[in-house]
């Protein structure tokens, strides 16, 4: 009865530390949201997006899911009258597909910080600052009421076929954000320059971690009981 009691015991302490997980990952993937005070605006670029896409507003972003089942991703950020001299990072907004980032001191932005956007369509910068990787990257660049607009991302790895070239044998060039492409391995083939081929050993790598990182968890929760019964 006992061992019983022990297995239930561990399987519901599995799933709090699994549920505080993904509640800890959902709250920093939002914060984004919260980056400065305020809303978004009636009738701005990321308001009409996202009256247009059935989207929810939520701070300064724009939420959208395709299901009842999906987590909530954010589609839109407005990010305009913040006073930003500086963006370093976007936590969590890499599904979004039109950022506002008008009338802010930004000095640069680097590529790097748009890495991973792969659904980034439509970028509104302060006017002195270059669209993320230039021509080469958009589709369409102009300059409008004082703000840059970038629209419609490229594909990096269909520019003449060059990119490409630079990706390792057994590999495949693949976007990865405005201005910015990564070599993906073929099937079969995994490791440093994509030399090793055969299957990525995913049970033998990730399954002792996952098992210790139980074990570890587990023993915690009963050491903080019996000092919590002691008391």
């Amino acid at each position: 009865m006992k061992a019983l009691l022990s297995r239930c015991e561990a399987v519901a302490l599995v799933f709090i530390v699994t549920l505080y997980f993904n509640a800890s990952y959902q709250l920093t993937g939002l914060e984004v949201c919260s980056l400065c005070g305020g809303t978004v605006q009636n009738n701005t670029y990321v308001d009409n997006f996202c009256s247009s896409s059935a989207g929810r507003l939520d701070k300064r972003c724009c939420l959208a899911n395709d299901n009842s089942s999906d987590p909530e991703r954010i589609i839109g950020l407005d990010l305009s009258s913040c006073s930003l001299t500086q963006v370093e990072d976007l936590p969590g907004a890499s599904t979004v597909v039109v950022i506002d980032l008008s009338l802010n001191p930004i000095t640069n932005i680097s590529n790097e910080v748009f890495q991973g956007f792969l659904d980034l369509n439509f970028l509104i910068l302060p006017e002195d600052i270059a669209c993320p990787g230039g021509n080469a990257s958009w589709q369409q660049i102009e300059v409008k009421q004082g703000n840059q607009l970038c629209k419609d991302q490229k594909n990096m790895c269909n520019q003449t076929g060059q990119m490409s070239m630079n990706c390792p044998e057994n590999s495949l060039c693949g976007p990865y954000g405005p201005g910015s492409f990564e070599c993906r391995c073929d099937e079969n083939y995994h490791g440093y320059k994509c030399l090793r081929q055969a299957e990525f050993p995913v049970l033998k790598v990730f399954g002792p971690l996952a098992a210790s990182t139980v074990v570890i968890s587990f023993l915690l929760w009963i050491t903080q009981r019996r000092k919590a019964k002691s008391l």
